[in-house]
């Protein structure tokens, strides 16, 4: 199954960017390389994301990466939610968060991130 994919929540569609259980990061570039191609191919301000890093391991290369391809997708989200942060992610997530310049929150399930997502539609829709 592909690590990017859409997932249904509160009837709207979300990208669904799965970096869970990446343990050595070289595994982690095609899934970035994927969820750039992913992104970009959708209408701009169209797109929630939601990304996974549950269980993963990062470092200062992987982090750039990241950061990267917050900012080349950031004209086609609207809003991006991340899980699975701890330890030392925390500092990576605030340096994306900032560089990106988009809406982009930390959450514990991924049943409250998505719920946080489809309230950031226009008009708070659900």
């Amino acid at each position: 199954m592909s690590r990017v994919r859409w997932v249904e929540h509160g009837g709207r569609q979300i990208a669904w960017l799965d970096f869970a259980g990446i343990e050595n990061p070289d595994d982690a570039y095609p899934v970035i390389e994927e969820a750039r191609s992913f992104i970009a191919s959708q209408p701009e301000k169209s797109v929630l994301t939601l990304t996974d890093v549950t269980g993963s391991t990062f470092n200062a290369d992987l982090g750039r990466a990241l950061w990267r391809l917050a900012r080349d997708n950031r004209p086609h989200v609207i809003a991006g939610a991340v899980i699975g942060i701890e330890g030392l992610q925390k500092d990576l997530f605030q340096l994306v968060t900032f560089v990106s310049r988009r809406p982009l929150q930390p959450f514990k399930t991924a049943d409250a991130a998505m719920d946080w997502l489809v309230a950031q539609l226009p008009g708070g829709k659900r």
